[in-house]
C-alpha cells in the first residue's frame, strides 16, 4: 500500500472574497494565479469532452464481446487493429485512467482480455473480428495486414499509452504483438527480414523499436531497427534520393520521422552506426527542406523529391510529425537550418493558419495539426505558437456539438464527434492539451467539478484547484517520463508522445506553499510523485505554489 502524504491547508481562498485575499500577493503572482484558474476551467472542459466520448461510444459497443466497432455508420459490424484498436480503443483507456479508475482498471481492462483472446490469429498478431459471424472477419488471413494492422495498434495506440501509463497490461500487449511482427517478418534483404516494404509500416517500426529497444534493453529491438535504418540509408531505398513520391503527411511521413529516431537512438547506443547513417540523414533533411514545403515553411502532401516536383498540393496537418525529425536531429548535430524550419512554420500557424481547414473540417486535421504544435511548442516556446494552439483547440472542441462537423445531426447532443475511429484523435489532442493546462498534474479520483489548472513561474508552478463539493483524494505530480518509463537518456521530440512540462526530480526536495497564509510544508520528490493526499472545501479556491529547495 502507498504511503500517502496529507497537505493542511489551514486557509483557502474563499470563492465570495477573491480580491481581498488576493491583496497580499505580489502582481506577478496574481497574473499568474489567475491564468491558473482559467487553465482549470480549460482542462475541466477537455477532461468532460472526453468523457463524454468514451461513454457515447461504449453504448455503441458489440453486447457479447464489449468490443468497439470500426465505424458506425460503415464497418458497424467488426473490430480491426489498425483503426477500433490503434486510433480509438486507447484514448478510452487514457481517458478513464484520468478520470474514471473504475472504468479503467474494469471495462477497460476486460476489453483489451476480450480483444487479445478473439484476435489474436498468427502467434499474438490480431485480426479482423466479425460480431455477426462471432469469429475472424475472413476465412484465411492476410500476412501483410495482419502485419500493418500490429504496426498500427502498437505505434499509435500501445505505444503513447505506454508513455503515460508505464508497465501495464497494454504495455504486455504491445511487446508480445511486437515480438510476432519480427517472427513473422517475411521480406528478405541483404540486411536480414524486415517486415514489409510498405514506408508506414517500417516507419512506424523505426519509432516503436527505437523506444522499446531503450524500456527495455534488449539489443534484439535495435538490431531489427537497424536492419530498417540499412534498407533505407544504406540500399537503393534513400527516401530522397530513390522515391518518386514521399509522402509527408500521414501514411508516408512516418519514414522521416522514424529514421531521425533511429539516428538519435545510435548517436548514443552505437556512435560508430550513427556517424555511418549521418550523411544520409542529413541528405534527406535537406532534399526535403529544398522541395518539400510551401512558402510558408509547412509541407506539402506529397512530393517527387528527386525532380522536386509537387504530387499532391495541399498543407500536411502532420506537419508536426515530420518536424519532429528535424527538431530531434538539430538536437544531436546543431544543424542550425532545421531548428530554423521548425521555429519558421511555428511562426506562421497564428498569422495564417487559424481556423484552416486540415482535413475538409474533420476533427481529426485539428487533432493531428495540434498535436504536432502542442510537442514541438514544448521544446520552443513561442508565444504565437501558445495563441494558435488555444485558438485551434476551441475549433477541434466545437466539432464534437457543432452543426459543422461532419454527421453533425446524427450525433446531435451526443459526445461522439464523428462516429468514426478518428474520434479516438480528438481524445488524443484534448488530453495532450489539458496535461499543458495542468503542466501534468491529475486528482484522483476526479470529478466533473473539480478545477485543477498550472503555470509554471520561475522555476516552479503556481496552482489553482477548486471543488463544487467537498471533495479529497490525491494529487499527483509529473515524472520525467522518458526517463522513468521508457528509460531513454534524452527527451527528443516523437509522434503520439504526451510532452512533459512540470516533472519531479524524486531527489530533491520542493516547497508547497499556500499563497494566502503563506504557510509551508515541504515534501520529497519521491513523496510527490506517489502522490499527496489533498483536500478542498465545497466552493473554495486553493493557491499554491510549487518550489524545488
Amino acid at each position: 500500500m502507498r504511503n500517502y502524504f496529507v497537505i493542511y491547508l489551514i486557509l483557502a481562498v474563499s470563492c465570495s472574497q477573491p480580491t481581498k485575499n488576493r491583496g497580499d500577493l505580489s502582481k506577478v503572482d496574481s497574473l499568474a494565479l489567475e491564468q491558473a484558474e482559467i487553465n482549470g476551467l480549460l482542462a475541466n472542459e477537455g477532461l468532460q469532452r472526453c468523457q463524454w466520448f468514451v461513454m457515447d461510444w461504449l453504448a455503441k459497443a458489440d453486447s457479447t464481446t464489449g468490443l468497439i466497432p470500426r465505424n458506425l455508420d460503415e464497418s458497424l459490424d467488426i473490430w480491426n487493429a489498425q483503426d477500433a484498436a490503434a486510433d480509438n480503443y486507447p484514448f478510452m483507456v487514457l481517458t478513464a485512467a484520468l478520470t474514471d479508475q473504475n472504468l479503467f482498471k474494469g471495462r477497460m481492462l476486460d476489453m483489451l482480455r476480450m480483444e487479445t483472446q478473439l484476435t489474436s490469429r498468427l502467434g499474438n498478431l490480431p485480426d479482423t473480428y466479425s460480431f455477426r459471424k462471432k469469429g475472424f472477419d475472413s476465412e484465411e488471413y492476410d500476412l501483410f495486414k495482419l502485419l500493418f494492422g500490429a504496426s498500427e495498434y502498437i505505434k499509435d495506440g500501445l505505444l503513447p499509452l505506454t508513455e503515460w501509463l508505464g508497465p501495464s497490461p497494454w504495455s504486455e500487449r504491445m511487446v508480445t504483438i511486437l515480438d510476432d511482427i519480427w517472427k513473422y517478418a517475411p521480406f528478405e534483404t541483404a540486411y536480414g527480414n524486415i517486415p514489409s516494404t510498405n514506408v508506414e509500416l517500417n516507419g512506424e517500426m523505426l519509432q516503436v523499436l527505437s523506444r522499446v529497444y531503450w524500456m527495455t534493453g534488449e539489443g534484439k529491438y535495435l538490431e531489427w531497427a537497424i536492419r530498417l535504418g540499412n534498407y533505407y540509408l544504406l540500399g537503393d531505398q534513400h527516401p530522397t534520393r530513390n522515391f518518386e513520391i514521399l509522402r509527408l503527411r500521414d501514411h508516408g511521413c512516418e519514414i522521416v520521422s522514424g529514421l531521425c529516431e533511429l539516428y538519435a537512438t545510435l548517436s548514443l547506443a552505437d556512435p560508430a552506426k550513427k556517424e555511418a547513417y549521418q550523411p544520409h540523414i542529413h541528405e534527406m533533411l535537406n532534399r526535403i527542406l529544398a522541395v518539400g514545403r510551401n512558402e510558408d515553411g509547412l509541407f506539402y502532401n506529397a512530393v517527387d523529391p528527386v525532380n522536386g516536383v509537387v504530387q499532391w498540393e495541399g498543407t500536411a496537418d502532420n506537419f508536426g510529425y515530420t518536424l519532429n525529425g528535424f527538431y530531434t536531429v538539430f538536437q544531436i548535430d546543431s544543424v542550425e537550418a532545421y531548428r530554423k524550419a521548425t521555429v519558421k512554420a511555428l511562426e506562421i500557424l497564428n498569422q495564417k493558419y487559424r481556423n484552416y481547414d486540415w482535413e475538409n473540417g474533420s476533427a481529426d486535421g485539428y487533432a493531428d495539426a495540434i498535436e504536432g504544435a502542442l510537442n514541438l511548442y514544448a521544446r520552443e516556446p513561442l508565444s504565437s505558437t501558445r495563441d494558435w494552439i488555444e485558438s485551434e483547440i476551441q475549433v477541434m472542441w466545437s466539432l464534437q456539438d457543432s452543426s459543422h462537423r461532419k454527421n453533425a445531426q446524427k450525433w446531435k447532443g451526443s459526445g461522439i464527434i464523428e462516429g468514426w475511429h478518428g474520434d479516438g484523435n480528438f481524445a488524443r489532442t484534448t488530453i495532450m492539451y489539458c496535461l499543458w493546462k495542468t503542466q501534468g498534474l491529475s486528482v484522483q479520483p476526479w470529478r466533473s467539478d473539480i478545477e485543477l489548472g498550472a503555470v509554471t513561474i520561475d522555476n516552479g508552478i503556481i496552482l489553482s484547484l477548486k471543488a463544487d463539493k467537498d471533495w479529497t483524494g490525491i494529487l499527483r505530480f509529473d515524472a520525467p517520463r522518458h526517463r522513468t518509463i521508457m528509460q531513454m537518456p534524452a527527451d527528443w521530440p516523437r509522434i503520439n508522445q504526451f510532452p512533459e512540462w512540470f516533472t519531479i526530480d524524486p531527489k530533491k526536495v520542493y516547497e508547497i506553499r499556500d499563497m494566502t497564509n503563506g504557510m509551508s510544508t515541504k515534501y520529497k520528490g519521491t513523496q510527490l510523485l506517489e502522490g499527496i493526499e489533498f483536500t478542498l472545501g465545497k466552493g473554495a479556491k486553493y493557491a499554491i505554489r510549487v518550489l524545488p529547495i
